[in-house]
């Protein structure tokens, strides 16, 4: 049988954002695929070389709506590793409630689209309802149901408040017993069995290979968090189990991140009502020339944050390494051989963030014009006065 290209994207109902999968296949089993990025980029990492450190928090909050206390919690804590100073107790358990709440948010998200994507919408809109429980739960905390702004150089923006704490705990509770009773859907359905598992197996060894991360890389045995691993924040001042499956299939990915989230749970309360008192700021004034790096345990797996400093408040060089950097070249060992109509959910099964995982590539042929953006503009608007004519 003569083999098909079909391709998914860069516009397609399955992806939030622009990229190109182009999948071989040979009847209905797919024999290759191809990953196109570069539809998406916004110089993220050039931007931030123009602003402040303070300046460049909100910049990197915005990389990602629901990675949105990840990048700057990464990136305040490579500032620190510059001067190098240690944040307060008090800011440090704040940190670990918005990161935590981030990671409810985001797998409850993953959870309810999922469903969507099996044709299971209840638990799409039930993943949802209790999403909802959570980001009015940040608002209170924060001001914000995303992008919260919690964080800078030397602790955090926006201290709690005690009276807002059995709130928050009151809502955080509400979730507990449907969220036990989705668990209980997922793991037991039949149905729900046979659609995810042995399906996009990704092997224990393979997740080694292609340095898998976050869920992804535990979903398949591999015991790396970096919450355990290099811990941060308030994450050893208190009890909480790594979640770690066997199989790597889809389904293992699912209750990976099913049972994740009990234990973001736990955490969030414990840091609640132990909560310490102190300052919350070290009001950072200068940062001395130097190197940086800072790394915390997103949603989906490590991310990374570099600056390079000369001693002014702005960085010289800002490097950011996302986790669905590493964890979607892993497609090459979970999708070949599976059915198209598998394909979709095993590209989904990663968690997969496009505008984290942007990058450009300037490669300037002898011969050939290097355009800047002010010629890019020009030639757009060229071309759109040639259309009118």
């Amino acid at each position: 049988m003569a083999r098909t290209i079909v391709p998914i994207g860069p516009y397609h109902p399955l992806q939030e954002e622009p990229e190109f999968f182009t999948l071989t296949v040979d009847g209905e089993k797919v024999v290759d695929i191809d990953v196109k990025v570069g539809y998406n980029h916004r110089g993220i990492e050039k931007l931030s070389e123009a602003k402040t450190f303070d300046q460049s928090t909100f910049l990197v909050e915005r990389i990602c709506g629901i990675c949105s206390t990840s990048h700057p919690f990464a990136h305040t804590r490579a500032v620190e590793d510059v001067i190098p100073v240690e944040v307060s107790e008090r800011a440090k358990y704040i940190r670990t409630i918005i990161a935590e709440g981030e990671r409810i948010h985001s797998h409850l998200l993953w959870l309810g689209l999922a469903g969507h994507f099996l044709g299971y919408n209840t638990v799409y809109m039930w993943a949802w309802k209790l999403r909802e429980e959570i980001l009015d739960a940040m608002e209170i905390l924060s001001g914000n149901r995303n992008n919260y702004a919690m964080f800078k150089p030397g602790g955090v923006r926006r201290d709690i408040k005690y009276e807002d704490v059995p709130v928050v705990v009151k809502k955080i509770n509400s979730i507990v017993p449907t969220l036990e009773m989705l668990k209980k859907a997922v793991i037991d359905d039949p149905v729900l069995h046979a659609r995810t598992k042995g399906v996009g197996v990704l092997s224990k060894q393979d997740a080694i290979n292609y340095c898998a991360l976050g869920p992804t890389a535990r979903a398949s045995g591999v015991a790396r968090d970096l919450r355990k691993d290099c811990p941060y924040g308030a994450y050893d001042k208190m009890q909480w189990d790594m979640i770690v499956t066997q199989n790597g299939d889809v389904f293992d990915k699912a209750v990976v991140r099913i049972l994740e989230t009990f234990e973001s749970i736990k955490i969030i309360k414990h840091c609640l009502l132990k909560l310490p008192k102190g300052e919350i700021d070290l009001n950072i004034k200068n940062i001395p020339p130097g190197e940086g790096i800072g790394h915390i345990e997103a949603p989906r797996g490590e991310v990374f944050h570099y600056v390079r400093t000369d001693g002014t408040n702005r960085p010289v060089r800002h490097k950011i390494r996302a986790p669905s950097f590493m964890n979607v070249p892993t497609f090459k060992a979970t999708v070949i051989g599976q059915t198209i109509s598998d394909a979709t959910i095993i590209l989904a099964a990663v968690d997969p963030c496009y505008c984290c995982t942007e990058r450009m590539a300037v490669r300037n042929i002898k011969g050939k014009k290097l355009y800047n953006g002010e010629d890019l503009v020009k030639l757009s608007q060229e071309k759109t006065e040639r259309m009118r004519r």
